[in-house]
């Protein structure tokens, strides 16, 4: 029994596939970039300047992770 795979115009397109999973790839990469950034930053600070803009040190990793992939 010949078992046969036909592709339409709207079936498997690789390249579009390689190009979507690309873009991804580099969104995901300047997302970890800005959450590593905003994460130093704030870690930098004094614990007497985080206290002045109202941040816990405790709650930096949730700020950091909050700014750079829910905004």
């Amino acid at each position: 029994m010949a078992h046969t795979a036909t592709l339409t115009q709207g079936g498997f397109n690789l390249s579009a596939r390689i190009a979507n999973l690309i873009e991804r790839v580099k969104e995901n990469r300047a997302r970890a970039s800005e959450y590593n950034r905003t994460y130093t930053e704030l870690q930098r600070l004094s614990t007497r300047e985080l206290d002045d803009i109202g941040i816990r040190r405790c709650d930096i990793a949730d700020l950091a992770r909050e700014h750079a992939y829910c905004s």
